[in-house]
């Protein structure tokens, strides 16, 4: 990967400095809220955002309940799971840090002296947010959009190649979707299991939500499509 950290035409190097650039023309505040975003701030809001989703899923009820409450969970495990397959990756590729190999660069976060290749942040946010999707497609857009802007952020910083963060979305978003039918076909009967459960059975469908076979419709949503068809079903 040594050539892949050399300047000159490589077009990898060549727009890291022209995010990271950006940094040299915003003001101390606007980078330490950067730096707070995409260190800390998007993680929480993507976990904010499951628990949302979760909300609603359970006021909404319905047939696709459990299905949905299932791609829920499925959602964070599949992010801790393209965590650790990407334990292994990065002790292949052995990748440094931009601010190792090329000068110049605006670090706005210090302590970082793992390898780069490929993204922890991206991988975690995207596997996510294209879990989400698997509920929910509003919420699930929501989230890869916020992916997105992680991946952003993480070469504003300069602490990624924008090829560290592609290699980070593509690895989220492909351990979500290929092991995401057998996740599906395991975590949707305990799900079910729990919905008929008289104790717990609120965890999936909220009281006074409609029953299996039905859906209640949400104030404020629109009367033909009042919530996104799970894709979970």
């Amino acid at each position: 990967m040594a050539q892949l950290a050399e300047s000159g035409s490589n077009p990898d190097v060549d727009l890291l400095y022209e995010i990271n650039g950006l940094a040299e023309h915003t003001p101390h505040w606007f980078d330490r809220i950067v730096e707070f975003v995409g260190e800390w701030g998007l993680l929480l809001a993507m976990v904010l955002l499951v628990v949302w989703c979760w909300a609603t899923v359970r006021r909404r009820g319905g047939t696709d309940a459990a299905a949905s409450v299932a791609a829920l969970v499925w959602t964070p495990l599949a992010a801790g799971v393209a965590l650790l397959v990407n334990v292994p990756i990065r002790g292949f590729v052995e990748r440094p840090r931009p601010f190792v190999d090329h000068q110049g660069l605006d670090v706005l976060v210090g302590g970082k002296t793992d390898f780069s290749f490929v993204s922890d942040h991206a991988t975690i946010t995207m596997a996510m947010g294209v879990g989400l999707f698997l509920a929910n497609r509003r919420f699930g857009l929501a989230g890869i959009a916020l992916a997105l802007l992680e991946g952003f952020c993480r070469v504003f910083m300069g602490v990624h190649y924008p090829t560290d963060v592609i290699g980070g979305f593509a690895l989220g978003t492909a351990v979500v979707l290929l092991l995401s039918p057998l996740a599906m076909a395991l975590l949707t009967p305990v799900m079910k299991a729990v919905e008929a459960a008289p104790r717990v059975g609120r965890l999936i469908r909220a009281r006074g939500a409609a029953p299996a076979g039905e859906e209640r419709l949400i104030p404020g949503a629109r009367a033909e499509h009042t919530e996104e068809r799970d894709l979970a079903a």
